[in-house]
């Protein structure tokens, strides 16, 4: 009572505090210039209108580009972001063994940044990146499919807060974006819309990419601009396809086009990877290079480059090395066979590593051929967050088992091993090799109260405005930083109305006092940071961090109190990593509970309250509205959107009939959802209906019809009726058929079999469900070679049913039955390790 009642009176002091500065702040707040207003409002005609032409004066539109608003020299602007990458990944910040040349590059030709920080975690750091506004702000205070009905947290950016785009765009820049997008609102992220949350809503003019977390680097789900399209069969060189290599393409298509049709206009390119996220999937070529490189294992990994880090300077001399976590084995602990497996893990991340640094280099030096390089400014920032430890303790072939809490065999892992990397895998390494991706500091992703969650490696470099360079800068600096800097750098004022909505301030402050002074004094002083419970304030130099559960596991420890953690503190003046806990000493008493207490406020200032320290129940699509609440869907040929767009089958008694004009040898896909890495999917090939279920790769089930295929007009009807709606539920599955050109007939048995086990959070990671046609990976590989096995006869309508039953219980946060049997089987997986 006493801690509530001291809570809500600091947010009380701070509401009237903040409206008294309101009121005085209206009275002094200087007349608001036209530029800061967009859009720019039309010209005036300021010709002469006469009789006839001859005795009229035109007035000829303006180009728009930024000199029309009076910038001259505007520079372009190319901000990279990475995925999943530790500070300890990349040569450029200590890496003694994966090499990333044309970061180093950059960093070469600029300022490399050794305290700059994300949010530790891919949406929120997204968000705070576009919109220079802390993530809880804009609405993004954990993922976007997993957001929940509050206002820090409901994944809807708004009006107040636009974009860097929208502001660059406004000021005549051409503008693009590239790769991951991570930040639409779930329910909105299809093809029916809205679209003002999508790039194209949000400022930019061009986006080629994916919507969601991850993506198979060889099967994306791509979509340009809001229209889902099919990768093209190779690279632009004829090489084998993969995604980073396509997405520099695109890139440099772009920069080239638009310099070649308006040299006077200056871009914007965004380019975030889905690299190096999971899956970790990489051409051969590229693994052979670091063939028995990471024998030595994590342990050593980490010691090699802590002393590396040191040499460069980018980790001061008095710097320590954090150790390993006690969950955590040690490398000598592990049998020979996973030694050699992680290892092989390990070179083909760090293969995904280098290849997308090339990709990056080949934008860049498409960048130098058109001669724009000096005036261009390159923001490269390894990495949205720390490195992934979700590969879990043993590491994944196929990271859907880790989702729905499956176990992956020891002797399934070793069958992989030499063809991790490939298409036939959705790999992700174990967690201790995550944690030596962000050596020296402590945890990794999604730990935002300490660094190896938070801190990433950021270069800078614009030759015609960076003279200092080849040098670092060790000023604290944030993630929200990038929208002003960029604003300054241009020549922008930070717009006060954008589309007639009144802006909240930017909460960033600019980098550019850094590129001439390496002395300078932090002016970025004060960052909260929380992610999924983990609680951090830093203030001054100053870190006072609470973490609340380790990263490998999908539920925290309910044991725990959000409110009251174990808070630790630390002099990051003094302690670059985080490694001296100063908590304990009754001296700093006072100064940890002033922290606390600022945590607190900058929460309330922020929209982080209600603290959610929840994982797995945020994926619950009751949280959020829900586009698959219909009982009865019917859907057209070739139709295709995201998984959580279609209605959920997932352990749900349901029925499949598909209305066909069938010929004998007429084959191909009806319904798929999922495919290679788990699924099912409803199809004809040999003359046989076949409902296949792929239980994440570990089991097969296959129902095939034995009796012959009517011709003719005819509907196919499969029905999925489930033994019980309990996680990995088996059920029975019949296969039906009937002549529709015959009045009155009724549908025939033509086949029945058995799913012993489904899968019950997800199907996959990032493939579509599909009617008529199969877009992604399939889910057999006996139609592999016929992909997108598209059906021969005329499919008229697939209708999907709904017929479990309405008494059971809802899968509700309310109600935590289905996700607490989930919890149970991940803790289960665990409790030997």
């Amino acid at each position: 009572m006493f801690f509530n009642g001291l809570l809500h009176r600091m947010v009380r002091g701070i509401v009237v505090f903040t409206i008294a500065t309101s009121l005085l702040l209206t009275t002094t707040v200087p007349p608001v210039m036209a530029q800061q207003i967009l859009p720019h409002p039309d010209a005036p005609f300021s010709g002469k209108i006469g009789l006839t032409v001859p005795d009229s004066v035109p007035d000829i539109p303006e180009l728009k580009l930024p000199s029309t608003f009076g910038i001259e020299n505007a520079p372009n602007i190319l901000v990279v972001m990475l995925d999943d990458v530790g500070y300890g990944q990349f040569s450029t910040f200590g890496s003694p063994i994966i090499q990333t040349p044309r970061m180093d590059e950059v960093a070469a030709n600029g300022l490399r940044y050794t305290q700059f920080h994300t949010t530790a975690l891919c949406s929120p750091t997204r968000a705070a990146l576009l919109t220079g506004r802390n993530h809880h702000s804009v609405a993004t205070g954990a993922l976007s499919n997993g957001s929940t009905g509050y206002p820090g947290y409901n994944s809807i950016i708004p009006q107040n807060a636009a974009t860097f785009a929208k502001v660059l765009q406004a000021y005549g820049y051409g503008t693009a974006w590239f790769g991951k997008n991570h930040n639409v609102p779930e329910w909105e992220a299809t093809e029916a819309g809205p679209f003002d949350h999508w790039p194209t809503g949000l400022g930019f003019d061009y986006f080629y990419g994916f919507v969601g977390g991850d993506v198979d680097q060889y099967s994306p789900p791509l979509i340009e601009n809001t229209t889902r399209v099919q990768p093209p069969a190779t690279n632009a060189d004829g090489s084998p396809y993969h995604f980073n290599t396509d997405l520099a393409d695109h890139a440099i298509n772009y920069i080239k086009t638009q310099k070649a049709l308006i040299p006077d206009k200056p871009f914007l390119a965004y380019f975030a990877t889905g690299a190096t996220h999971s899956p970790h999937q990489v051409p051969q070529e590229w693994i052979d290079k670091y063939k028995g490189e990471f024998n030595m294992g994590w342990d050593k990994y980490r010691e090699q480059t802590f002393a590396k880090q040191q040499e460069l300077g980018v980790i001061p001399q008095d710097a320590k090395l954090t150790p390993r976590p006690d969950s955590l084995p040690a490398w000598d602990s592990l049998t020979t066979e996973e030694q050699e497996l992680y290892a092989r893990m390990m070179e083909v991340c760090a293969a995904f590593t280098e290849q997308t640094d090339h990709e990056i280099g080949r934008v860049i030096d498409a960048i130098k051929e058109i001669g724009e390089s000096d005036n261009t400014m390159i923001i490269y920032i390894a990495g949205d967050n720390g490195s992934s430890a979700e590969g879990g303790l043993e590491g994944l072939i196929n990271e859907v088992t880790f989702f729905n809490g499956l176990e992956e065999s020891l002797d399934s892992k070793l069958a992989a091993m030499d063809t991790l990397g490939g298409q036939m895998h959705y790999n992700h390494f174990p967690s201790a090799w995550a944690w030596a991706m962000d050596t020296p500091f402590q945890w990794t992703k999604q730990i935002a109260s300490h660094f190896g969650g938070t801190r990433n490696g950021m270069a800078i470099s614009w030759p015609d405005r960076i003279k200092d360079i080849g040098t670092t800068r060790y000023q604290f600096s944030h993630i929200i930083d990038i929208f002003p800097t960029i604003l300054e750098a241009v020549g922008i004022p930070a717009p006060v109305k954008v589309n007639g909505v009144d802006q909240k301030p930017i909460e960033g402050t600019s980098l550019v006092y850094t590129f001439d002074d390496a002395d300078a004094e932090t002016l970025h002083t004060t960052q909260y940071f929380e992610m999924l419970g983990n609680q951090g304030i830093y203030d001054h130099g100053w870190m006072a961090s609470a973490m609340r559960g380790e990263p490998w596991l999908d539920q925290n420890d309910d044991s725990i109190d959000v409110l009251h953690m174990n808070w630790e503190l630390y002099n990051i003046n003094e302690d670059f990593s985080q490694a001296n806990d100063l908590a304990a000493d009754p001296e700093n008493a006072d100064k940890l509970d002033e922290m606390i207490k600022l945590f607190y406020a900058e929460a309330s200032k922020y929209n982080v309250f209600p603290l959610d320290d929840s994982k797995t129940e945020r994926f619950d699509e009751s949280n959020r509205p829900t586009l698959t609440g219909r009982r009865t869907n019917t859907y057209p040929d070739h139709f295709r959107t995201r998984e959580t767009a279609a209605p959920d089958m997932k352990g749900k008694s349901h029925t499949i009939t598909a209305d066909v004009v069938f010929n004998t040898g007429d084959k191909g896909i009806l319904l798929t959802i999922g495919g290679r890495f788990g699924g099912f999917g409803l199809f004809i090939k040999d003359d046989q209906l076949v409902y296949h279920y792929n239980f994440a790769g570990i089991e097969r089930y296959d129902i095939k019809s034995t009796s012959p295929l009517p011709t003719g007009k005819v509907t196919f009807k499969a029905e999925y009726i489930t033994d019980s709606e309990e996680p990995e539920a088996g059920a029975t599955v019949t296969l039906y058929a009937k002549e529709t050109d015959t009045p009155d007939t009724e549908y025939t048995e033509i086949g029945q079999g058995r799913v012993e086990k489904s899968l019950p959070v997800k199907f996959s990671q990032d493939e579509t469900f599909d009617v008529g046609f199969d877009t992604g990976t399939p889910v057999i590989e006996d139609y592999f070679d016929e992909m997108p096995f598209d059906f021969t006869g005329t499919l008229n309508k697939v209708v999907v049913e709904d017929k479990s039953d309405s008494q059971q219980p809802e899968i509700t946060v309310g109600n935590q039955e289905f996700w607490e049997s989930i919890i149970q089987q991940v803790e289960k997986r665990y409790s030997s390790k």
